[in-house]
């Protein structure tokens, strides 16, 4: 993890360019995220933001308490204009110094501030590469993001975790493939997954 405090913003703009640019044609579409389509992924980030601006600000409840396995909220008729608001949020939330310390909690779970942030960059860098690979768009995530996502993926998997849930087993990438590779092969995704439609 890091003591210093990453700007979030410069990933959430990444996210919401790619939002802006999906086709609604593809919203059926398969994603690299197990069992979720395009809507649904895009749900799911627009549902986690909320969570991690709620739980950067200590503000405790019903965003911050419902687990993911609890499935992605409905895209609404304003969903692009939701999500980058969201992302907008959730990007201001971080850079308070003060996220970053103390405790606090996201999907019902009770984590340091560092960690909380480790975990909001990680949601950013793979499901921005999970929506991006869905659809065909071109995606390089922010470095200070990705690192920050890196870190938090080399860890939970040097402590053993074969993580269930939304994250699936670690697949195997060679060492001197690229970060974000690496970090997608880390998050249980094949880095070279591409959708049959």
């Amino acid at each position: 993890m890091t003591d210093t405090v990453v700007d979030l913003g410069p990933q959430t703009r990444i996210v919401a360019r790619l939002a802006r640019e999906v086709d609604d044609a593809r919203l059926g579409d398969p994603t690299p995220c197990p069992g979720l389509a395009v809507r649904d992924l895009l749900g799911h980030l627009t549902g986690l933001c909320a969570a991690f601006r709620d739980a950067a600000r200590k503000d405790l409840g019903a965003t911050t308490d419902t687990p993911p396995a609890a499935g992605p909220p409905d895209l609404g008729p304003g969903w692009r204009a939701d999500l980058t608001a969201a992302l907008d949020g959730l990007a201001a939330a971080w850079r308070d110094p003060a996220a970053w310390t103390g405790t606090t909690r996201a999907g019902g779970v009770t984590l340091p501030g560092a960690v909380a942030a480790a975990v909001a960059a990680d949601e950013l860098v793979v499901h921005g590469w999970d929506l991006a690979r869905a659809t065909g768009l071109p995606y390089a995530p922010d470095p200070a993001a990705l690192d920050l996502a890196h870190g938090f993926l080399s860890a939970a998997a040097e402590a053993g975790d074969q993580r269930e849930g939304p994250f699936g087993p670690v697949v195997a990438v060679p060492a001197d493939a690229p970060l974000l590779d690496r970090a997608i092969g880390l998050s249980g995704r094949d880095p070279r997954w591409t959708p049959t439609r």
